[in-house]
C-alpha cells in the first residue's frame, strides 16, 4: 500500500500555524504528518523551533486518523532515552497506533547551543543512538530497569504508562551503517530525495536489505519512507523562487559542517542562487511531471512518501497537490 504524508515544517512555521496546515493535510486525504525536531532552524529569520513532543500532543487531540512522528529527533544529547521513552509511552497510549518515533544521529545545530557540549564524531554519535534505541525498548518491554551502558544509566527505571502496542520507531540514514541497522533491527527506514541516484540503488537500499536478511524477516516489515522535496505550483517562478527559504538544503558537507548558528547558516545559505537552490527539489507546474519525477523512487520500493514543500503558503500547496498530484499516484501505484 502506497502512503502519502505531510512534512510539518517546524524550522519555518510557527505551532499554531503548523498545527492549522496539519489538520488541512488529514482533512485533504494524506495519510501521515511527520514534523522535524529542531532546537534552532536552518534560518535565524523568520525561523522557528517548536517543540515537537508537545507539539504532537495537541495534533493527535485535533486529529482521528492521520499517523504522526517525529523526522527526526535524537534521543541522545537534548534528551535522555528515558524521557523519550516516557514521552512515546504517553503519546502511544492517548493515541494509540497513530504515533512513530523517528530518530536520528543529530545535528551540532540543534544539539551544540542547547547543552554547551563538544560535538563528537560520527563513531559516538552512532555508538549513542543505538544504544539509546536499546535503552528505549528495554524500557518499554521490562519494569524496574537498572541499565549500565557506555553512555547511559538507569536505576531501577520504570514507565508506567505504555501502549498495548509497542511505538514504533524509524531510523533515518544516509549511509550504509545505519541503512543496514535499520533494516536489522527498525520497524522502518527514512531518508530524503533529491540526492545522487546511486546513493539510493548502491548504498542505501542494499545495506536495508541486508539488514532486513540479517534480522529474518521479511521487506514488507520495514516502512521505507521517504521525505520527498516538491515544490509545486500554477507559477513556475513562483515555484522555483520558494525553494530559496531551504537553501541550506544545497549547501555541500563542507559548506555546513560544524556551522551551529541559524544566523551564519542562512548567511552561507543566502549567497546561493536560485538555480541551486532547487536542485534538491522537484520544481514543476505540471501534476504529471511530479508524478513521472517521484515514479524512480517507488520502484526503487519507497513506499511511504512524506511530501515536503518550501514554500510560505502551505495551505495552497496541500490544496493544489491534494487536488492535482495525489490521485495521480494513488491512480498508478496503488
Amino acid at each position: 500500500m502506497l502512503r502519502l504524508g505531510y512534512k510539518a515544517s517546524a524550522e519555518q512555521f510557527g505551532p499554531t500555524e503548523l498545527l492549522d496546515y496539519s489538520i488541512l493535510a488529514e482533512q485533504r486525504g494524506f495519510d501521515s504528518v511527520f514534523i522535524s525536531d529542531h532546537f534552532q532552524p536552518w534560518r535565524h529569520t523568520g525561523g522557528h523551533g517548536p517543540f515537537s513532543l508537545a507539539w504532537m500532543g495537541a495534533l493527535g487531540a485535533r486529529t482521528s486518523r492521520i499517523i504522526m512522528g517525529t523526522s527526526v529527533l535524537t534521543p541522545t544529547f537534548r534528551y535522555h532515552p528515558s524521557v523519550v521513552a516516557q514521552a512515546f509511552g504517553t503519546l502511544g497510549v492517548m493515541f494509540p497506533e497513530r504515533v512513530i518515533l523517528g530518530v536520528g544521529t543529530g545535528e551540532s545545530l540543534n544539539e551544540v547551543p542547547a547543552s554547551g557540549m563538544l560535538w563528537p564524531e560520527a563513531k559516538e554519535r552512532t555508538a549513542r543512538l543505538k544504544e539509546a534505541l536499546a535503552l528505549i525498548r528495554q524500557l518499554w518491554r521490562e519494569e524496574r530497569v537498572s541499565f549500565q551502558g557506555q553512555y547511559y544509566r538507569t536505576d531501577k527505571a520504570t514507565i508506567y504508562d505504555k501502549p498495548a502496542h509497542e511505538v514504533p520507531i524509524y531510523v533515518a540514514a544516509a549511509g550504509p551503517v545505519f541503512a543496514k541497522y535499520a533494516g536489522q533491527f527498525a520497524d522502518g527506514f527514512i531518508c530524503t530525495s533529491g540526492k545522487a541516484p546511486e546513493l539510493y540503488r548502491d548504498t542505501l537500499l542494499p545495506n536495508v536489505a541486508a539488514g532486513v536478511q540479517a534480522s529474518g524477516r521479511k521487506p514488507e516489515d520495514v516502512d521505507m519512507m521517504i521525505e520527498m522535496k516538491v515544490s509545486f505550483d500554477s507559477d513556475r517562478q513562483r515555484a522555483m523562487d520558494d525553494t530559496r527559504h531551504w537553501a541550506a538544503l544545497a549547501l555541500s558537507p563542507e559548506e555546513k559542517t560544524s556551522v551551529e548558528d541559524p544566523l551564519e547558516m542562512e548567511r552561507l545559505a543566502d549567497q546561493l542562487p536560485a538555480e541551486r537552490t532547487a536542485k534538491r527539489w522537484i520544481v514543476s507546474t505540471d501534476p504529471d511531471e511530479h508524478v513521472e519525477k517521484i515514479k524512480p523512487y517507488i520502484e526503487m520500493g519507497f513506499r511511504h512518501l512524506v511530501f515536503h514543500a518550501p514554500g510560505p503558503d502551505q495551505a495552497r500547496f496541500l490544496n493544489l497537490y491534494a487536488d492535482q498530484v495525489l490521485p495521480k499516484l494513488r491512480a498508478a501505484f496503488g
